[in-house]
């Protein structure tokens, strides 16, 4: 860990999405008195807490909230900093999981919120959701209908090379995958530039293949160049979307589309009462479909399987190594969709947090949510796997994170950031690129 100060600062004008700030007057420090931000059940949690205007310490009044992770307050407070510094007793917890500690000060009329989140023995905390009998079944049969109606093993593609993405080490190629009989999905494919599958003359040079899943929302690819480090390191990457929504659309056709699904992600409740009918359904087949296409492809080596993302895409990530014994080795940040029923045991759930829509947690929601959640997937990974969070993350908050990791029972690794918020730093992702390498075998 290179740093374990607490540095955002967001003002009720501008929200800034990061912990440390840009071109901000103001800085928050928050430093928990344990170095990791991790206690035992039982321990009380101390934190030193100041506030900074232009460099300069502030006597301010700071109020303060103290609740888990997620949930309403159940100590609030206030105290008033001394040359700019205060001590803060968040108190302890019984159970195991995360307090958070949510600030608020007022200096030259302006609001300025801050907040931190510390551990309570999270490697136990232990899912809610539970493990359908039919699970294995059920997944089975889905990917083995969707084979069968295109008639073959290998997924139906079209292919275009873009000439603008494409350079003088690598190529890239827009394709559209037929996944079953309705679907289809669209995804770059960056190759190293002696990788010429698309062509009459192919290379003997043979690649690991990576498939990257999409975060959440109602979206296509709209940064093709941010991830070409694989392509340049001799690997054949394909980043996917989900929606079968071509990302030569225009701006407008995307926001017309949206508003389609009700809200952004209101396709994560679309057909929630039924198992069979959910839409995610299509999509985790389609990350196996993804796959059988990128297994068929010549300039692959025939062993090395990775599937990498972050968020609803480290959430697919994990999915698809729990489905796709093919898959060898998984790197995921953050995980969405995880324990996603946990509200119900009265701490955090998973991102999309259906606690907060009406009727979203009926039994009948939850036993589809079963088959759905990460944490089934999780216990059935048997390849290594590199999971990275943070714990000041209020949208795939810790709780279910620590949730995932507390699962996986095959080789894996850890970087716990806890100083991040919903992000990873580019280092942090190009780290993961050359921990894939390491994998390769």
């Amino acid at each position: 860990m290179t740093a374990l100060l607490a540095l955002m600062t967001m003002n009720i004008h501008v929200a800034v999405a990061e912990n440390y700030p840009y071109r901000s007057d103001v800085l928050w420090t928050t430093v928990p008195d344990h170095a990791d931000w991790l206690y035992k059940t039982g321990e009380k949690a101390k934190v030193e807490v100041s506030f900074s205007l232009y460099g300069i310490p502030q006597n301010v009044e700071v109020t303060y909230e103290i609740g888990p992770d997620m949930m309403p307050a159940t100590t609030k407070g206030k105290v008033v900093l001394k040359n700019g510094r205060a001590v803060i007793d968040m108190g302890t917890m019984k159970q195991p999981g995360f307090l958070d500690l949510r600030l608020t000060a007022v200096k030259e009329d302006k609001k300025y919120q801050h907040h931190v989140k510390v551990g309570f023995s999270p490697d136990q905390l232990k899912p809610y959701t539970k493990n359908p009998s039919d699970f294995d079944a059920f997944w089975k049969a889905n990917v083995e209908t969707a084979r069968k109606q295109v008639k073959s093993d290998k997924i139906l593609v079209k292919s275009e090379k873009v000439d603008k993405y494409s350079t003088d080490e690598f190529d890239c190629y827009l394709l559209k995958l037929k996944v079953d009989s309705r679907h289809s999905i669209y995804g770059y494919l960056t190759k190293p530039k002696e990788c010429s599958t698309f062509n009459v003359q192919r290379s003997t040079k043979k690649y690991p293949v990576v498939l990257c899943p999409p975060g959440a929302g109602i979206k296509t690819i709209k940064e093709p160049m941010r991830n070409t480090f694989y392509a340049k390191n001799g690997f054949i990457r394909l980043e996917m979307e989900i929606h079968g929504l071509n990302p030569e659309m225009t701006d407008e056709q995307f926001k017309e589309i949206t508003s389609a699904f009700d809200y952004e992600n209101g396709y994560l409740t679309n057909g929630l009462d039924n198992r069979d009918n959910y839409y995610m359904k299509h999509v985790y087949v389609a990350c196996v479909r993804a796959l059988d296409y990128l297994c068929s492809l010549p300039d692959w080596d025939g062993r090395n399987v990775f599937v990498q993302g972050g968020s609803q895409g480290g959430a697919l990530s994990l999915i698809t190594a729990g489905l796709d014994p093919r898959v060898t080795a998984c790197v995921a940040n953050h995980p969405a969709l995880a324990d996603m029923a946990g509200y119900l045991d009265h701490r955090a759930g998973g991102y999309p947090h259906f606690n907060r829509l009406n009727n979203m947690l009926t039994s009948e929601k939850v036993a589809t949510m079963a088959y759905y959640d990460v944490v089934n997937f999780a216990r059935r990974i048997t390849c290594p796997v590199y999971l990275t969070w943070g714990y000041n993350d209020n949208v795939c908050p810790p709780t279910t994170s620590y949730i995932v990791w507390n699962l996986i029972t095959s080789k894996k690794e850890s970087l716990i950031t806890p100083i991040n918020e919903h992000w990873t730093s580019s280092d942090t992702n190009y780290g993961q690129m050359l921990w894939l390498k390491k994998m390769i075998y």
